[in-house]
């Protein structure tokens, strides 16, 4: 008897069902991001509760009112834990799990606005949208991304997104040189 995976539906939301079993590759740095992103809210609750404090004017009123800023502070704050399979690519955020299955992606764009994202959808019409600068920061995630999105390549799924995923191997390959010259004291 063999394993059982239902699909997905299209746009499911934490489809941990139907993860392929493999390596998986996470972000290193984001118990870092975490751990900053729990230390300014905190920082900042804790400022004000010291000025208020400090003026004798610290009520529950005032006091639920700065817990709820920092609060929103740090749901602000909060990075999504992305991490790539075999066949995968899941962002978990605080109260949503967006999946895209990059062996079928159909396009890979970059998202315009301050800060650089890029957007992947699948065939099945989910999306997922990142910062590209987790793939330059984790060798292990784009060498996994890398290989499933050359998978969509000959599978001819993959419409638009060539000249976006040259740009960012380009980006990777830079940052890599750099580092290995920066370690060797080349720089």
């Amino acid at each position: 008897m063999g394993r059982r995976f239902t699909p997905a539906a299209t746009g499911a939301q934490g489809t941990e069902a139907a993860v392929p079993h493999g390596p998986c590759a996470q972000d290193v740095h984001w118990a870092g991001e975490l751990r900053s992103a729990l230390g300014v809210p905190f920082l900042l609750l804790t400022a004000l509760f010291t000025v208020d404090a400090a003026s004798g004017r610290l009520d529950v009123t005032r006091g639920v009112l700065w817990t709820g800023l920092a609060g929103l502070l740090f749901v602000i704050l909060l990075p999504p834990r992305v991490s790539v399979r075999t066949g995968l690519l899941i962002t978990r955020g605080l109260l949503v799990t967006n999946t895209v299955r990059t062996d079928s992606a159909v396009s890979v764009r970059w998202s315009d606005g301050v800060a650089q994202r890029m957007v992947l959808r699948d065939t099945e019409g989910s999306r997922v949208e990142i910062d590209p600068a987790i793939l330059i920061r984790n060798p292990a995630m784009w060498h996994r991304l890398d290989a499933d999105i050359r998978t969509s390549i000959r599978r001819g799924t993959l419409l638009h997104g060539a000249t976006a995923l040259r740009q960012l191997a380009q980006r990777i390959d830079r940052e890599t040189a750099r580092t290995v010259f920066k370690a060797s004291g080349l720089q």
